[in-house]
């Protein structure tokens, strides 16, 4: 800790002692301590109420579509769907909003998954040949037991329903069983030779399929790929009766009263079995399969890869199939068939069918089973389809599995939001649902909800490869899809051959999303895509149809040694003043391309064609301005590196590798248009290639800032892959000042408004727009505003240089500013008001007028008190006293890694500054003051999605995309991690299992009905003796103790505590057992010794010895 720590209020040179003195190995300290002039402005001590104790990191929750899924279970009576995929992940699903993240630590993919059906406990096994106990009755499932095979590989696993002997199939064809409750290898074995006898010379292959018979649960079928099928008596530990079919197996299924069995086969065939019946199946169906008139074979079809047989009570039984297609139907989508009856329905599906369950009205295998739905997991989707109505329409989803529905391309977070802006969302959102879904209740509805108390607003926002945007509400852990905005409508999609301009790179998905500038406060969004356009949005609850959608055509295209060509605009207001090398382009509020001007070069051609039909806006965002970048002299524009918005100023401003323009969206103009090298004027820092000699004017016309409404992340918009970085992470940047010729060129990369001390000695506020590069340098411009009202429409915004000019290592990430308390400053916003309603002008500006520009806490800022500037580049943070601009606080963050994110954010106890680190690093650093709070090494950057998506909110939010389909919550807030276990849902709830069926009075009086079988008789230590040591190794798991604490009172809980009790008694048996066989050993060996000193000294007389 730092010693300054102890005081609540410090001097700043006690500070600057006190990093003197600190040095921490992830992140050393700058070694130029700056020196601090402390003036009498300066000396004023800031109170910093953030400590170290206020940060832990840890997980919140993981949403979204679990990535490259692999297997599936579901527990009837909790209602649980649990899924497996193939990296060890296990997701947990129960009502709309319980949800559950688990992993397996070796990463192995899950092939198996069984419930213990309403235990609160799930069985995995994974492709290294593992077998893993689940405790669900905690909120964060754990581990209670594994085993892990050593000779033999695990194909398949089948647990009886209320059987605590797990049946365990291998590659071998042999099947072992496993106590679930000590998780002990039973010594009785099912060996392949016993069981397939003479029938096959060959081996059988692996086994595919184990499951007892629904009436009598001594008889077991094995199925075996090669197409062998084996009806096992455990009693008399013999085959009854063998089925053999020339085609692979791939799956079995039996009939409900035991008599029957059907099996699906590689040559898309099913076939029906007797189970007394010998040699030939009474019935071979090929669903799909053209049948031959003259009593030939069908033609083979792809494999049916799972068969469910079903039946009901009042009707005929469902078979219910995946795969099967005749080989013809090429570029056929995947498909479920559903074959009831004479009826057979094929239901097309959008992506393969990885696997799929039959959910029915009762746990028992041995009653008739009334299916109702039919899970189908997808490998990009999860889709239930209502069998019980025509049609088989499918349920509405309410899980947010949609986030990859395009690929995700950018995101922004946003917590502690305008509460009334989740309701506005929802209710445009709401109009955009699909029709055609079944009416009944989601089938999936276990578990209940967290208790949380933690109820700020949260929104997330995806930009996607298709150029959708959605808007999420993420209050409470939680994730619902409130609203998507198709941005492409905008454009004509049949773009011909020869005017594919498009950037490089964005040829597949021209409409993708790259930055979003989003203003809570006003709700006015600003994206731009990959084709070097900008769409600036207003949000309106009322329906309105556009006519022509305006458009502003750019040139940005600077050569350093260019000739000034102006062009002529024909507007009322474009550029008085041509701009060197690139003018605004556009006049008055242009009407349509055809308006702008024409360029000299006759290549001034935008990427995208924005539609000329008319285009009916609904309810929620309407495009406002279309923005374009055009190509220059045969160039493409570059693409945009940064981008901001701010409603109260009206402006919009972007840049890229070539400059920055400044766009005022009230007056549709584009107010300034320079190239990054004329920002600086005669304060150019670096030697660049001569050039033609410059007039230096003024620029005319104005702009402002992108706020970010929520208090810290103001600018919080651009995309953390610059064109420098590509794909490599191993580069590293000097900022040296001859180092500019081997740099491309300056592109732009953050942008901030606000309302500051603009030029040293200032005593007056002033509206400035601060503009970082990608060579380190932070500059302002002030802006000159019209009053509000009609003059607001008609003159010109202004920008002008003020001189400031700040200078850090790597490229700037963000800015932000504080007024002397230490508070954040939020940059100045209108309020949101309708766009589309035609009251008289007057109502119109009362609602329009612009705000006081201090919204921030400590409103009353003194004008003699001065404020701070905060900057954070890609290696370093300082922090600048205005209005003397002099540094004060300067932080090396990291010499060997640079920062991906950085983002100031506001904690309930104060603001701080959060990093990003290449290295996997995340840091809070303190503000003003830039103390080290928390330093954690999370986790390393695998690909470039994570830095592309991770971002910082308010109140220790985080969120990144940890999968192409999955976002991964985290938060650095130690309330939030206090409050997590309350706020997390409960999978487990204790529900009666349902009654067994009634056997009937005649089967029970002529024999007939369901036969139980006392499994611990058979499969029991005393009966079938220990199984071989080699052949797994039994590991206790972490959630013994915790899964006591999370069990359920009352008799579960009882059971619970039992079984834990047992199975510990069971291990502390087992150690004792090796001890005495130790100590036996040991004896042993022993005698033998005395044994062969005896030999040794048998005839020596004393004397010898």
């Amino acid at each position: 800790m730092l010693r300054s720590d102890k005081m609540k209020k410090f001097n700043i040179r006690k500070v600057l002692d006190g990093l003197k003195e600190v040095s921490s190995s992830s992140s050393t300290f700058s070694s130029s301590t700056p020196s601090v002039q402390v003036g009498p402005q300066e000396n004023h001590l800031v109170q910093e109420n953030l400590q170290s104790e206020h940060f832990q990191l840890c997980k919140t929750v993981r949403h979204g579509f679990p990535y490259q899924p692999s297997s599936m279970a579901f527990d009837p009576v909790q209602k649980i769907l649990a899924i497996g995929t193939q990296s060890g992940a296990l997701r947990l699903f129960g009502r709309p909003g319980v949800e559950c993240y688990c992993q397996h630590e070796s990463g192995a993919a899950v092939i198996q998954l069984q419930f213990l059906i309403n235990e609160g406990a799930l069985v995995s096994a994974l492709a290294d040949d593992t077998v893993h106990l689940w405790n669900l009755r905690q909120k964060r499932p754990a581990i209670l037991h594994s085993l892990k095979f050593s000779r033999e590989r695990i194909t398949f696993c089948h647990l009886p329903f209320q059987s605590k002997w797990l049946y365990i199939g291998t590659e071998r064809g042999n099947i072992h069983i496993v106590n679930v409750e000590s998780f002990m290898l039973s010594g009785y074995v099912i060996m392949w030779n016993k069981a397939i006898e003479l029938s096959s010379k060959a081996h059988p292959g692996p086994v595919v399929h184990i499951s007892d018979n629904p009436m009598d649960e001594g008889k077991l079928i094995i199925g075996f790929e090669s197409g062998i099928v084996v009806l096992w008596d455990l009693k008399s530990k013999k085959a009854d009766y063998r089925y053999t079919y020339d085609e692979a197996i791939h799956s079995v299924a039996w009939h409900h009263e035991g008599k029957q069995f059907i099996c699906s086969h590689s040559d898309g065939t099913l076939t029906i079995w007797n189970v007394r019946g010998q040699g030939k199946p009474i019935q071979t169906i090929t669903p799909h399969g053209k049948q031959p008139k003259d009593g030939k074979k069908p033609e083979p079809c792809k494999p049916i890869l799972k068969v469910e047989y079903k039946t009901s009570r009042n009707g005929e039984p469902f078979i219910i199939l995946s795969g099967g297609l005749s080989y013809d139907t090429v570029g056929r989508r995947p498909c479920l068939t559903v074959m009831h009856g004479k009826s057979t329905a094929v239901l097309e599906m959008d992506y393969p069918i990885v696997d799929f369950l039959t959910l029915c009205e009762t746990p028992y295998p041995n009653d008739f089973q009334e299916p109702y739905a039919v899970v189908v997991l997808l490998e990009k989707d999860l889709v239930v389809i209502d069998l019980a109505q025509n049609g088989y329409p499918i349920f509405e989803n309410p899980y947010p599995l949609t986030i990859h529905e395009s690929p995700v391309t950018c995101c922004e977070y946003f917590a502690d939001c305008p509460v009334d802006l989740i309701p506005a969302l929802y209710s445009v959102g709401s109009r955009q649902k699909r029709q055609g879904y079944s009416k009944k209740e989601w089938p999936i509805s276990g578990g209940n909800w967290g208790q949380g108390t933690q109820s700020y607003p949260e929104i997330i926002i995806t930009g996607h490869a298709d150029g959708t945007v959605k808007f999420w509400d993420a209050s409470a852990i939680m994730l619902q899809v409130l609203y998507k905005l198709k941005t492409a409508k905008v454009f004509d999609r049949n773009r011909s051959k020869e005017d594919k301009g498009s950037t490089e790179g964005s040829d597949e998905d021209p409409f993708a999303i790259q930055l979003m500038a989003w203003c809570p406060e006003s709700r006015m969004l600003c994206v731009a895509g990959v084709s070097a356009n900008i769409i600036i949005y207003r949000f309106s609850k009322l329906e309105v149809t556009t006519e022509v959608v305006q458009l502003l055509e750019v040139r940005m295209q600077y050569e350093l040694n260019d000739i000034e060509s102006p062009e002529g605009g024909g507007g009322e207001h474009t550029s008085a003043h041509p701009t060197p090398g690139a003018s605004p382009q556009t006049s008055g509020p242009p009407s349509h391309p055809s308006t702008s001007s024409s360029n000299s070069d006759g290549s001034n051609m935008p990427c995208l064609k924005v539609r000329s039909a008319q285009l009916k806006q609904s309810p929620g965002y309407q495009v406002d301005l279309v923005v374009q970048l055009v190509w220059v002299s045969g160039e493409p524009p570059q693409q945009i590196t940064s981008l901001a918005l701010n409603s109260s100023y009206g402006l919009v401003v972007f840049g890229n590798s070539n400059g920055l323009a400044v766009v005022d969206y009230i007056q549709k103009t584009v107010v300034l248009n320079l190239a990054t090298v004329e920002l600086y004027g005669s304060n150019d820092p670096y030697q660049r290639q001569p050039r033609s000699p410059r007039k230096s004017r003024q620029p005319s016309g104005g702009l402002c800032d992108i706020n970010e409404g929520s208090a810290t992340s103001e600018d919080r918009c651009k995309s953390p892959t610059s064109d420098h970085r590509d794909n490599s992470f191993s580069r590293s940047r000097s900022s040296s000042v001859t180092s500019i010729d081997k740099e491309a060129k300056e592109a732009i990369h953050s942008f901030h408004f606000c309302e500051i001390f603009a030029r040293k000695g200032d005593s007056t506020l002033s509206p400035c727009l601060f503009v970082g590069t990608s060579l380190g340098t932070v500059l302002a411009l002030a802006l000159t505003l019209p009053p509000a009202g009609e003059q607001r429409q008609l003159q010109p915004v202004i920008l002008s240089p003020t001189g400031m000019l700040i200078r850090l290592k790597g490229s700037i990430l963000r800015l932000a500013f504080l007024d002397s308390a230490g508070s954040l400053l939020p940059p100045a916003f209108d309020p949101w008001f309708e766009p589309n309603v035609s009251a008289d002008g007057e109502e119109r500006e009362k609602v329009r007028k612009r705000r006081p520009v201090s919204v921030s806490p400590s409103s009353s800022q003194d004008l003699n008190e001065g404020q701070y500037a905060v900057v954070c580049s890609e290696k370093q943070a300082k922090v600048l006293s205005l209005p003397t601009q002099t540094c004060i606080y300067k932080h090396s963050i990291t010499e060997t890694s640079f920062i991906l994110r950085a983002d100031v954010v506001q904690m309930s106890q104060g603001v701080c500054l959060a990093c990003f680190c290449a290295n996997g690093h995340i840091m809070t650093l303190s503000l003003p003051g830039l103390r080290p709070l928390m330093d954690v090494n999370y986790l390393p950057l695998t690909d470039m999605r994570i830095a592309r998506t991770f971002c910082f909110t308010n109140l220790g939010q985080t969120m990144y995309m940890c999968s192409p389909t999955e976002v991964q919550r985290i938060t650095y807030s130690q309330d939030t991690c206090e409050n997590l276990q309350e706020m997390l849902g409960e999978l487990f709830t204790p529900v009666e299992t349902p009654e067994a069926p009634n056997r009937g009075f005649f089967k029970g009086l002529f024999g007939g009905g369901a036969q139980s079988l006392d499994r611990e008789e058979l499969f029991g230590e005393l009966a079938a003796g220990r199984a071989s040591r080699s052949l797994a190794q039994h590991i206790p798991g972490p959630g013994g103790i915790e899964g006591m604490k999370g069990a359920a009172s009352g008799v579960v809980g009882e059971l619970a505590r039992a079984r834990i009790a047992l199975d510990e008694r069971g291990q502390k048996l087992g150690e004792l057992e090796e001890r005495t066989a130790a100590m036996m050993a040991s004896a042993d060996s022993f005698s033998k010794h005395a044994h062969d000193m005896m030999l040794k000294c048998k005839d020596k007389k004393w004397y010898q010895f």
